[in-house]
């Protein structure tokens, strides 16, 4: 059987979208008879920290919104440059493991060259205050270069196909692996009062208020920390001014997310909309609990899961769930295999390519 050469790319800085590139190449580098190359950008946090893959090409980016600019003042000379280097060593197929702002560039260098290329779309929409300017705009400029589409959620499949820019390309719904994560203590184990963590972009649509009005209505004691970056807001100055509730609102290098998800017992997903997780995808490879709101993508994703509880997005559903898991906390499952999983979505994917 030839070999099928398999080029991954994902040029932003930090975040989910090189960690979901680097276990998505790992997983495609387990498959016989697939040859990977992954691009990232050179000023990924990833590269520097324990999960940084032995042998990345890197794409120089850029480090201000004038950099940005710059950057597509140069354009054509850009796409120029990849195309040339597609032809001298092509792929057969090429994944946009997450849309970033240059990604677009890329797309039209490996159209031109005749490679064909698929986008795995994370969100259909713009969520409040999250995000980078243009950034559907670009998406979208991203999604016509595109063969077909991978989403996490069946959710942003639907609201995907019934855009314009989508019509007539495959949209393939697949599940969103357990990030691949180091091992834990099981959830309790530390013997101490119950902690509850709620971490990523602490922005409005996130339910901060919710949890704020959830947390009063728990009878027993907790240890409660928010974590993440986003603007002050009054959720945020009310849930600092409670008693057992921490907000670190800061950034969190990659290197701190496995011991962060290990310190909890509950992760909580109190969100008004999503469409699906990535903190979802690492409490279950951290084989953590998870209270999440049934919107969006979320009810996909937990749905079955044996220690996800699913409630409504309310204050009082929320506080409810939580006393309910606390209480009698279901058994816990085997921490799922992420690797295996990273290696199946690879395979998937590859397989709807054909």
């Amino acid at each position: 059987m030839a070999i099928k050469t398999v080029l991954v790319w994902q040029w932003g800085k930090r975040g989910a979208g090189p960690r979901i590139a680097v276990d998505l190449a790992n997983g495609l580098t387990a498959l016989p008879d697939v040859s990977v190359r992954l691009c990232l950008s050179e000023d990924a946090e990833i590269l520097h920290s324990h999960h940084a893959p032995q042998d990345a090409l890197v794409f120089k980016t850029y480090r201000s919104a004038f950099g940005l600019l710059g950057r597509f003042l140069q354009a054509p000379l850009i796409i120029s440059k990849l195309f040339l280097s597609m032809l001298q060593d092509k792929p057969d197929i090429a994944i946009c493991a997450m849309p970033a702002p240059l990604d677009v560039l890329m797309a039209h260098a490996l159209r031109r060259a005749g490679v064909k290329v698929v986008t795995i779309v994370h969100d259909a929409r713009a969520h409040p205050g999250d995000g980078y300017p243009l950034q559907m705009f670009l998406q979208k400029a991203l999604i016509s270069q595109s063969s077909f589409l991978v989403t996490f959620s069946q959710h942003v499949a639907t609201v995907l196909s019934g855009d314009t820019v989508c019509r007539g390309k495959p949209v393939v719904s697949l599940s969103h692996p357990p990030f691949v994560g180091t091992e834990a203590p099981p959830p309790f184990s530390h013997g101490g009062k119950p902690r509850l963590l709620m971490f990523g972009r602490l922005l409005p649509y996130k339910g901060l208020d919710l949890l704020a009005d959830a947390l009063p209505q728990l009878e027993m004691r907790v240890d409660c920390r928010v974590i993440g970056k986003g603007p002050q807001s009054p959720e945020l100055l009310q849930l600092s001014g409670m008693r057992d509730v921490i907000v670190e609102n800061r950034w969190v290098p990659e290197d701190e997310l496995s011991r962060l998800i290990a310190w909890a017992d509950v992760l909580l997903l109190p969100y008004r909309e999503a469409s699906q997780s990535g903190v979802g995808a690492m409490a279950v490879a951290g084989g953590r609990y998870v209270v999440a709101t049934n919107v969006g993508g979320l009810s996909e994703q937990f749905s079955g899961h044996a220690q996800a509880m699913l409630c409504e997005p309310d204050s009082m559903s929320i506080a409810i769930a939580i006393a309910q898991l606390l209480n009698a906390p279901p058994p816990i499952a085997p921490v799922p295999d992420s690797a295996k999983a990273w290696q199946a979505l690879g395979q998937k994917i590859l397989s709807a390519a054909d």
